[in-house]
C-alpha cells in the first residue's frame, strides 16, 4: 500500500495492469496524443508490441534473402516504414508515461545526454506513477 501524500487525497493506482492488446490499441489510437497519462503496463506493452513487430520483420527479411533478393529489399523497406510509423506513437506513450510520474514530456530530451540520460529515463519508466491526480490528468484506469 502506498503512503498518503501530504494534503492530497489518496487515489489508488489501477488494480489490474493493461492487457497487451489493449496497450497496443491505446498506443495506436493515441498516436499523437501527448496529453494525459500512461501506466507502466501501457508503456511497456506498447514497446513490447513494437519489438515483436520488428523482430518479425527482421526474421522475414532474413528468410527472404534466401528466396528472392528483391523480396528482401521490399521487406527491408517495410521494416524501415515500421520504424518511421512507430516513431510518433512510441514518443507519445513515452511522454504520457513521464506525465504519469509528474514530469514534463520535455524530459525525453535527456535521451541525448550520453549514458546518464538513458539510465535516468529507464529508472523513471520502471517507477510507479503518482497515486493521485496531477497537472497532467487523472490516474490512468488501464481500460480502453
Amino acid at each position: 500500500m502506498q503512503p498518503q501524500m501530504q494534503g492530497m487525497p489518496h487515489v489508488a493506482r489501477p488494480a489490474n495492469m493493461m492487457s497487451f492488446m489493449d496497450a497496443t490499441k491505446s498506443c495506436l489510437q493515441q498516436y499523437v496524443g501527448f496529453s494525459g497519462r500512461a501506466s507502466r503496463s501501457e508503456y511497456w506493452f506498447a514497446y513490447l508490441s513494437f519489438m515483436v513487430a520488428v523482430i518479425g520483420m527482421f526474421t522475414l527479411t532474413f528468410v527472404s534473402l534466401f528466396v528472392v533478393e528483391a523480396l528482401a529489399t521490399l521487406m527491408g523497406l517495410l521494416t524501415f516504414g515500421l520504424y518511421i510509423g512507430a516513431l510518433l506513437p512510441l514518443l507519445a506513450v513515452s511522454v504520457r508515461r513521464l506525465h504519469d510520474l509528474g514530469k514534463s514530456g520535455w524530459m525525453m530530451l535527456l535521451v541525448f545526454v550520453p549514458f546518464v540520460g538513458g539510465i535516468l529515463l529507464l529508472v523513471w519508466f520502471v517507477s510507479d506513477g503518482q497515486a493521485h491526480d496531477n497537472q497532467y490528468g487523472a490516474v490512468p484506469t488501464n481500460t480502453l
